[in-house]
């Protein structure tokens, strides 16, 4: 399933690890997703919505 929130559409970053040798090798950082029912145009509906939209009040819960 993809790391992505259904409301904004936020997705992973990418970037690097970096250990004390320098050694680098790529890492990933998810999203913060939270499964909430919601209401929708068509009814409530089970989204997967990031934390910081649930914060800012972006989703109306049923």
């Amino acid at each position: 399933m993809a790391q992505v929130c259904d409301l904004c559409g936020k997705g992973p970053q990418f970037g690097n690890n970096i250990s004390h040798a320098h050694n680098v090798s790529r890492r990933r950082w998810n999203v913060n997703l939270r499964p909430v029912k919601a209401k929708t145009e068509g009814g409530a509906k089970r989204i997967r919505v990031c934390t910081s939209c649930i914060k800012s009040g972006k989703v109306v819960k049923a």
